[in-house]
C-alpha cells in the first residue's frame, strides 16, 4: 500500500481490514501493557507474600530459641555472667529453686555442674533454700566425677550445719579420701581440710590424722595447697598441744 493509502481512510483502495488494523495494533498495545502491567501486581503481590512468610518464620523461630527452662538458661553459655543472671532469676522467683536443685542432683554435663555454681551463689545469699536439701547433697557426693560438681558441693557443706550418724561418718571418709587424693583438684581439697577440721571440733580424736594427711600431701602439692595446708597444721597444732 502506497503512503496515500496508509494514511487517507477514504482512499478507493482502502479494505476494511486495512481501516480495524490500526485499531487491532493499538488493542494489541493495550493488552500487552494490561498484562505487563497484572504480571508487574503479580509480582509485587508475591513479594510481599514472600517477606511476610520470611517475616512470620523468623518470628516464629525466635520464639522457639527463646529460653523457657532452667537448663536452656543454663545452657546459653558457661561464664560468670550468665551464671549471675540465672542466679538472679532464681532469687527473684524462688520457686525456680527447686527445678534449678534437680537439674544440679541429675549429675549430667554440663547442665549439672552449671546449676551446682547457682545453688552455690543462690544458697550463699539464702542458706534457708539449702538445709532441707542437704541430705540429697550428701548423699550424691561420692557419685559426683567433675570437679566443679565436688568442689560447689563441698564449698556448699563447709558452711552448713554438719550432719551426725551415719551421714557425718560417710562426709568423714569422702573428705579424707579426696585429701589423700593425688588426682583430686585443689579447691577439693582445701573445703575437704576446712570440713574435717570442723568436724574435728566435735571429734577430737580427728585432729591427729586431719595433720598426718596435710604432712603426708604437703611435699606432692601445688603452692596453694601448701598455703592453706601450713596454716591448717598451725591451728591444729596450736589445738593440740594447749592443756
Amino acid at each position: 500500500m502506497d503512503d496515500k493509502k496508509l494514511y487517507d481512510p477514504n482512499h478507493p483502495d482502502v479494505t476494511f481490514a486495512d481501516k480495524v488494523k490500526p485499531i487491532d495494533v493499538k488493542m494489541n498495545s493495550l493488552v500487552k501493557k494490561t498484562t505487563g502491567f497484572l504480571n508487574i501486581c503479580n509480582f509485587g503481590t508475591s513479594i510481599l507474600n514472600l517477606h511476610s512468610s520470611i517475616t512470620s518464620t523468623k518470628l516464629r523461630l525466635k520464639e522457639e530459641s527463646q529460653p523457657t527452662s532452667i537448663d536452656d538458661f543454663l545452657l546459653i553459655e558457661m561464664s560468670r555472667r550468665n551464671t549471675d543472671m540465672v542466679a538472679d532469676l532464681v532469687m527473684q522467683k524462688p520457686a525456680l529453686f527447686d527445678e534449678l536443685f534437680k537439674a544440679y542432683l541429675r549429675n549430667e554435663e554440663p547442665v549439672s555442674r552449671r546449676a551446682a555454681w547457682v545453688v552455690d551463689l543462690v544458697t550463699e545469699k539464702f542458706p534457708e533454700l539449702l538445709c532441707p536439701h542437704l541430705h540429697q547433697i550428701l548423699s550424691m557426693l561420692p557419685k559426683f566425677r567433675h570437679d566443679g560438681l565436688k568442689r560447689h558441693s563441698l564449698r556448699m557443706l563447709a558452711r552448713s550445719p554438719l550432719p551426725d550418724g551415719d551421714e557425718l561418718g560417710k562426709l568423714i571418709t569422702i573428705c579424707f579420701e579426696w585429701l589423700l587424693s593425688p588426682r583430686e583438684a585443689v579447691a577439693a581439697k582445701i573445703y575437704c581440710m576446712d570440713l574435717l577440721f570442723r568436724i574435728s571440733r566435735i571429734e577430737p580424736d580427728l585432729k591427729n590424722e586431719l595433720a598426718d594427711s596435710i604432712e603426708y600431701r604437703m611435699p606432692e602439692e601445688t603452692a596453694g595447697f601448701k598455703n592453706r595446708g601450713q596454716k591448717m597444721l598451725n591451728k591444729l597444732y596450736s589445738e593440740l598441744n594447749s592443756p
